[in-house]
């Protein structure tokens, strides 16, 4: 079976014919950044796994002195560059960078969720835009040195209402109880929740047990 055929297979996974749905009928929201915002992408890659189940892939973080996103567990992406021709390329890009996948020739954009941005001024100003991509299954990762590790979480796990709820992270070296899915050892958190928490709803699975109202450091 050649990609193309591979990733025509996977469009048809009830999940992805929700999520393609979804996308046709409800047009993302696209925010308008101000003067002093940057613009930044990530990627949603999805594959098949063994059992046709969509997986999707993740990555930590690498430990980086004065990154506010240091360790975290995260999608692939990373800041719009002077050469990207649009935010679509961006997220290819920091992809390939991130990963060693390559969506152009070995995946299929599917289309973008909402623009999300930082809700405390903690974090830099940014607009961040989630792509969504099919990728075929026997795909190499190679992680960069900006990555400590990369995992695929089945969306079997993710819909599961258990994995989500409250935890504990540390936040400028104090704890504190924000929202949180939880998979296996890797807490998500703040922006990466969020976008999750969307693409459940793209697929028509919300988490039912959303925990606070966004507010400070907790909706980060």
């Amino acid at each position: 079976m050649n990609v193309s055929e591979e990733l025509d297979r996977l469009e048809w996974h009830p999940h992805v014919v929700r999520l393609r749905r979804s996308l046709a009928e409800h047009p993302p929201v696209v925010v308008e950044p101000e003067p002093h915002m940057r613009l930044a992408a990530i990627l949603l890659a999805l594959r098949a796994g063994a059992d046709g189940e969509p997986e999707l892939l993740m990555i930590k973080r690498a430990e980086a002195e004065g990154d506010p996103w240091s360790g975290h567990i995260a999608c692939p992406g990373g800041r719009m560059e002077e050469g990207d021709h649009d935010l679509a390329v961006t997220a290819v890009r920091e992809t390939w960078e991130e990963t060693g996948v390559d969506v152009a020739r070995d995946g299929r954009l599917l289309g973008h969720l909402d623009d999300i941005s930082p809700r405390t001024p903690v974090l830099p100003p940014i607009v961040i835009r989630p792509y969504v991509a099919l990728v075929r299954a026997g795909v190499e990762i190679v992680p960069s040195h900006e990555v400590a590790a990369a995992f695929w979480v089945p969306v079997s796990a993710l819909r599961e209402q258990t994995a989500w709820g409250i935890g504990q992270v540390a936040v400028g070296g104090t704890l504190r109880e924000v929202s949180v899915f939880q998979h296996g050892e890797y807490t998500v958190w703040g922006l990466t929740e969020r976008v999750l928490r969307q693409f459940l709803t793209f697929i028509g699975e919300p988490p039912t047990n959303e925990a606070f109202d966004d507010i400070g450091l907790r909706a980060r």
